[in-house]
C-alpha cells in the first residue's frame, strides 16, 4: 500500500497500569512504530490516578510529537495540557467538547457501527469517527461495525474514520483501504513485546 494512502495509527493505553512502568513501555513503542495518537483510556474514575496517568503519557507523547488523548475528561483534558477528547458515548458531547475545548482541540467521536451517529459527530464538529468493534468479540453485546460501513464512509464523508476493537492481520489488510486510522491497544498489550506484535499486526500495511 502506498505511504500516502496508509492508514494511520492511534496507540490506545492500557486499562490500568503503572505510570511509571508505562512510559517507558510507551516509550518504546512510539519509538518502534509510526503513531499519530495516543489515547488514554483507562478503567477506572480515580482522579489521582488519571492525573498521573495523563501527565506521563503527555510527556512520552509530546517529546515525540504525538498528539494525547483522554477518554471522555474534558475537565482533565484541558487543566492536563492535552491535546483533545475521545469521546465514547457517540454523537451526544460532541458539541459540549468543542465549546468547552476550543476549535483547536482534538474531539473524536466512538459511534459503534451506527452510521447516523458517526453523520450526527461529524456535523456537530468531530475530527473523527470511530467505530468497532472490526472483530469478533465477547465484549459489549457481540455486534461489529462492518466492512461496507467504512466503505461507504470513506466514499461519501469527508470526516476521518477508525477502525478499532479486536483487530487481527488479516482484517487490518481488509480495511485498510477503507479507513483513515486504525486505534490498537488491547491486542498488543499483553505480548511479551509490544512494538513487535504491533509490527506484525500491520505487517498488511506495509
Amino acid at each position: 500500500m502506498p505511504a500516502d494512502d496508509r492508514p494511520q495509527i492511534t496507540l490506545i493505553s492500557p486499562a490500568a497500569f503503572d505510570p511509571e512502568v508505562f512510559a517507558s513501555q510507551i516509550a518504546r513503542v512510539l519509538d518502534g512504530v509510526d503513531i499519530a495518537c495516543l489515547r488514554l483510556s483507562l478503567g477506572t474514575r480515580d482522579e489521582d490516578i488519571l492525573m498521573r496517568a495523563a501527565d506521563a503519557a503527555r510527556e512520552v507523547g509530546h517529546a515525540r510529537d504525538v498528539a494525547v488523548v483522554i477518554d471522555d475528561h474534558l475537565v482533565l483534558a484541558e487543566r492536563l495540557g492535552l491535546d483533545g477528547v475521545h469521546l465514547t458515548d457517540g454523537a451526544r458531547s460532541v458539541r459540549k467538547a468543542r465549546k468547552d475545548l476550543g476549535a483547536d482541540a482534538i474531539v473524536g467521536a466512538f459511534c459503534a457501527a451506527s452510521r447516523h451517529d458517526g453523520m450526527s459527530a461529524g456535523e456537530a464538529g468531530a475530527d473523527y469517527v470511530a467505530f468497532g468493534p472490526v472483530g469478533a468479540t465477547s465484549l459489549g453485546d457481540g455486534s461489529q461495525a462492518p466492512f461496507d460501513l467504512f466503505q461507504w464512509w470513506s466514499e461519501v464523508i469527508e470526516v476521518p474514520v477508525i477502525a478499532e476493537g479486536a483487530l487481527t492481520a488479516e482484517l487490518v489488510g481488509k480495511f485498510g483501504p477503507v479507513t483513515d486510522f486504525f486505534a490498537v491497544g488491547a491486542e498488543i498489550w499483553s505480548a511479551e513485546s509490544p512494538v513487535a506484535a504491533l509490527k506484525a499486526l500491520l505487517a498488511p500495511l506495509l
